[in-house]
């Protein structure tokens, strides 16, 4: 169905309109896998890269040589965003790691410049993940190929999490956005009954005082509720990540303390939150127990993520709770001063003039 370019922004601004996803761990778990996939086969990192580069030349409708001009359709015209600009840039930066690898440059460089084009923070966390990742592997000696698709397996269960912790917070927010629209709908109502609302709210001095108290409610309740919503969407964005990075520098056969050390350099370098006091708790039983670390601090990773979606979900159910409040203090004054207040103002006039 296409969209009136007119009623776009009308339908994006609505109350309840769903916010975009952030595929980015998505993302880039498939890239990991593919990568993993490619390495494990053989293929040399340079060429995987290049070849991840030429797969995203395609997916993104970009003509390649010998191959039939693709027919490009404006996707403002059928209310979607243009995939060209995303995927040329997207193409271009997995170009550019390619081009690291064959030159023998900074790989984890160049997959953080990656992260720096996102506008996702999901996508951003993720990207900086897979350089950590890639620097961590690539000093300890663990297998680069198994450890990205460990590293895909982790960012694969973040993107869930993220969903799901999305999906729990939409409800409360969108009910929140759609109830500030009660003082319109109250306006609206009334002249649709006969009620010369519009007139006493801005041509009566009592309908101005109402209009501008109860706009100003409004603009409370809706501050009120938007620093609650953002207060509940907080969250790691990462939650045992830096544990599944130790667990890569493990699988190289370094001791646990060089291992620690390997990977908070590469989360310090790659601003990946990095959980000093969990990955030193696991490494102490792993020696208590003599046991090796590398399952413990998965599985501790795992714990955390696990965590951290039933903590987003109770955040969700509280958030349900707490918008109650500026609904009751802000929102339902709002409606009787700018919805109700004007009715009873436009029948006393009525009354008087008729007498």
């Amino acid at each position: 169905m296409i969209t009136p370019r007119w009623l776009r922004p009308v339908l994006a601004a609505f109350p309840g309109a769903t916010p975009p996803e952030d595929d980015g761990p998505a993302r880039v778990a498939r890239t990991t896998r593919r990568l993993a996939v490619l390495l494990g086969a053989g293929v040399a990192p340079g060429s995987a890269w290049t070849h991840l580069a030429a797969a995203a030349d395609l997916q993104g409708g970009v003509t390649v040589a010998g191959a039939p001009e693709p027919v490009h359709v404006d996707a403002s015209d059928v209310g979607v965003a243009d995939p060209m600009p995303q995927a040329s840039s997207a193409t271009a930066a997995l170009a550019g790691v390619a081009d690291a690898a064959v030159r023998g440059g900074d790989m984890p460089e160049a997959i953080a410049a990656i992260a720096e084009q996102e506008s996702s923070a999901g996508a951003r966390t993720a990207w900086a993940g897979l350089a950590a990742a890639w620097q961590v592997a690539s000093i300890s000696g663990a297998p680069l190929g198994v450890c990205l698709r460990d590293l895909a397996g982790s960012l694969r269960e973040l993107d869930r999490i993220a969903r799901d912790v999305g999906t729990a917070l939409a409800g409360p927010a969108a009910t929140a956005r759609l109830v500030l629209w009660l003082p319109v709908v109250a306006v609206v109502l009334g002249m649709a009954l006969g009620f010369d609302t519009l007139r006493t709210l801005f041509a009566t001095g009592p309908g101005l005082g109402c209009l501008v108290v109860g706009v100003g409610f409004l603009v409370l309740g809706a501050r009120w509720s938007a620093s609650l919503s953002a207060r509940a969407a907080q969250r790691d964005p990462a939650p045992g990540l830096s544990l599944d990075l130790v667990a890569v520098a493990m699988a190289g056969g370094g001791a646990a303390p060089a291992a620690r050390a390997i990977v908070e350099e590469a989360c310090t370098r790659f601003h990946v939150p990095y959980d000093e006091q969990a990955i030193a708790g696991v490494l102490a039983l792993s020696a208590r127990a003599g046991v090796p670390a590398g399952e413990l601090l998965r599985s501790e990773a795992q714990q955390q993520r696990d965590q951290a979606r039933s903590d987003g979900e109770r955040a969700a159910a509280v958030l349900a709770t707490r918008l109650m409040i500026p609904l009751g203090v802000c929102v339902l004054p709002a409606f009787l001063l700018v919805g109700v207040a004007p009715l009873l103002l436009s029948v006393l006039t009525s009354t008087a003039l008729g007498f």
